[in-house]
């Protein structure tokens, strides 16, 4: 294949459209999140990952589960640790079984505020794909977005 290559060319429009529908929607979900809540798309998501935690085996996320739940480096998760933990919304504490390990848990503020924030965020979320559906060459992937969401587990 060369630079050329028509298959090279539609798979790398393929990959800009797909980035296009996702900073869209990434943008639309900040915006309403920042206005109604003062939390960032990263924030609400760390807040959504550690609220799934629990305290049955595996129940607890080490700090490199998370980052990668998140889709951040280690040390870009643990700085928003520190600033959530910072407004109440996290705490962290040792592991029981391996003091070298520390967990990070949703406080009552944080699991309230998430609460709060999740029927913003879907909504932003669902207004982004409806504004995209309307663009033709992001109409499929919204499609494609809405196909996924049942099939994923929860």
């Amino acid at each position: 294949m060369t630079a050329t290559d028509p298959a090279l060319t539609a798979l790398a429009q393929g990959w800009c459209a797909l980035s296009l529908l996702h900073s869209r929607i990434e943008a639309h979900i900040e915006r309403a999140l920042q206005a109604q809540h003062d939390l960032s798309v990263r924030e609400y998501s760390l807040l959504n990952v550690l609220s799934q935690q629990h305290d049955g085996e595996g129940g607890h996320l080490q700090m490199k589960q998370v980052a990668d739940a998140v889709v951040l480096s280690q040390s870009a998760t643990t700085r928003l640790v520190t600033r959530l933990e910072d407004r109440g919304l996290l705490e962290r504490y040792l592991c029981p079984t391996d003091r070298r390990g520390i967990y990070t848990n949703v406080t009552q503020a944080g699991l309230a505020l998430l609460e709060k924030a999740r029927p913003t965020n879907d909504s932003a979320l669902r207004e982004a794909l409806d504004t995209a559906a309307k663009n033709p060459d992001l109409a499929p992937l919204v499609r494609t977005v809405e196909t996924l969401k049942a099939s994923v587990p929860a």
